[in-house]
């Protein structure tokens, strides 16, 4: 008896500690990139939620509001390899995954790897590459590989994609086909900052941190790829229990049938759902999901996984209005 209780003791010490030690990695990360990004906090804490549920991220926002300065300040943070694409109606898919080429000293054919095998990938600007650029993500965002020539090739994890679009510019772009929507975990969007955030960066810019360059030298690698995998490992543990599992369920099937909603979420919202809201319990410092977690990252998890009427655009609705309306109706368990 003695025995049992020792063992369950030290178990739940040893729980305590990672945690511990999880949120303390979790807070060097924030400290090193807020070094470079003034304000936006929720977007902060969305980008890190995706990284710890090892899921990708599609940011939205309009220019100069620090996207993809955000992007390069997270991946300083840990000792992974971090590659840029900057993608444009000319980019081919080889571009983006690499190809095979013909070596004439050993008259034998080799694969030059393109810049998505590596450990975190910002895809800038993805909506002004066509189709078949955007959908040669498809594979290696879900299935951790690439096929050239017909040879699969894996990447090393971690890996995520970090994609950031202009909502504003239309013309020469390429809206994202449901199904590559549906390959991120989040889609966040980046309003403008809050005034005293914007005095504070504006004073900042103009004393000599020029942000025209995307300065992030100031911020330090705190994390190694191991700890990288041991903190979603963490996250993957936190607890949920079934009450609260089922409201994220009820959601996302309330969005199938939802007045103003033409296509709803499928099975792989639900999933998303409750992996981010592990994320989020973890970015608290809490070891299970309360019904606020699910609430909270319902909006970045769902507004890219539905379609909303004609009815509904027409009258000038937005995807978050609809979700929003829906949220406040499905009852959250209160035990």
């Amino acid at each position: 008896m003695n025995s049992d209780y020792t063992e369950e003791t030290h178990s739940v010490d040893e729980s305590s500690r990672k945690m511990t030690e999880g949120l303390n990695k979790i807070n060097q990360i924030k400290h090193e990139v807020q070094k470079v990004v003034v304000g936006q906090p929720e977007v902060v804490n969305q980008i890190l939620a995706a990284f710890l549920a090892a899921g990708h991220v599609l940011i939205e926002g309009v220019p100069g509001l620090g996207k993809t300065l955000m992007v390069k300040a997270l991946a300083n943070t840990f000792s992974g390899d971090f590659a840029r694409i900057q993608f444009t109606p000319d980019l081919m898919p080889a571009d983006v995954m690499g190809h095979a080429m013909f070596n004439m000293k050993t008259q034998d054919f080799v694969i030059r790897k393109g810049p998505v095998f590596t450990n975190l990938l910002l895809a800038d600007e993805i909506n002004r590459a066509p189709a078949k650029t955007q959908s040669s993500l498809l594979e290696v965002m879900q299935e951790l590989q690439v096929t050239i020539e017909g040879e699969a090739h894996k990447v090393s994890p971690p890996f995520m994609v970090l994609a950031t679009q202009n909502p504003l510019e239309q013309e020469g772009t390429y809206p994202l086909p449901e199904a590559q929507l549906d390959r991120f975990l989040l889609k966040i969007t980046i309003d403008y900052p809050e005034e005293l955030d914007e005095i504070s960066l504006v004073k900042q810019v103009t004393s000599g941190m020029n942000r025209e360059k995307l300065d992030v030298s100031e911020v330090q690698n705190v994390l190694s790829i191991a700890e990288v995998e041991d903190l979603r490992e963490l996250t993957s543990s936190i607890s949920i229990d079934d009450q609260v599992l089922e409201y994220a369920v009820k959601i996302v099937r309330a969005t199938r049938s939802w007045q103003g909603i033409a296509t709803g979420a499928g099975s792989r919202g639900a999933l998303a759902l409750v992996r981010v809201a592990k994320a989020k319990a973890m970015l608290s410092g809490r070891t299970f999901v309360v019904p606020d977690d699910i609430k909270t990252m319902a909006l970045p998890t769902l507004r890219h996984r539905i379609v909303l009427t004609s009815e509904m655009e027409i009258e000038g609705l937005s995807h978050d209005q609809v979700i929003s309306e829906l949220l406040s109706k499905v009852a959250a368990p209160r035990d």
